[in-house]
């Protein structure tokens, strides 16, 4: 089953917190109604190549996430996210909370996180957060995230770094979470 969630929060200059949260229902592609999702995960080597081709310090599977968003971005005249060990950290710790059973799939403790990097960046005006789950690889996730409108809001959204983790459960899906912040 492929679950998807997406949270964003705007943080003013004054301090105050202000909240947006997009609940998305599972997706099903074949039919564009909410379905169970079931994906066979495939490698995708050529992605692979082009991450290692272009510097990228991240396992293939973060790596094939930040392409194929900042190929959407592309696609769309936006400049390409940027790749944040802090961010990263975050949201793997969050993907294995998740996988775990520690936390519930979801955003909770989405606050203490975009606090984290706000503590450790600095300056920030906007964290958002997506997440997913299900036997799927990078390209999977990144079109499910793509086909809802609350996530591709996040994709394309006005950020500068993002952060991509994931983890696998004992019975083999796999929960990914990816956090951008300007």
């Amino acid at each position: 089953m492929l679950r998807l969630f997406t949270m964003t929060r705007i943080i003013p200059q004054l301090g105050l917190l202000f909240f947006a949260f997009v609940p998305v229902p599972t997706l099903c592609p074949v039919h564009a109604t909410p379905n169970s999702l079931h994906m066979a995960a495939v490698a995708d080597t050529r992605s692979s190549k082009r991450a290692r081709d272009a510097g990228i310090r991240a396992s293939s599977m973060e790596s094939d996430i930040l392409i194929y968003v900042n190929e959407d971005r592309k696609q769309h005249g936006l400049a390409a996210l940027r790749l944040n060990d802090v961010e990263s950290d975050i949201a793997a710790k969050h993907s294995r909370d998740m996988a775990s059973g520690k936390v519930p799939f979801g955003h909770s403790g989405f606050d203490e996180r975009a606090k984290a990097i706000g503590k450790a960046l600095g300056s920030i005006r906007t964290v958002g957060e997506n997440v997913a789950s299900g036997p799927m690889n990078a390209r999977q996730v990144v079109d499910g995230w793509l086909n809802s409108p609350g996530h591709k809001r996040n994709i394309e959204g006005d950020f500068t770094l993002t952060g991509i983790g994931y983890a696998p459960d004992k019975k083999g899906n796999i929960f990914f979470t990816q956090i951008f912040s300007k």
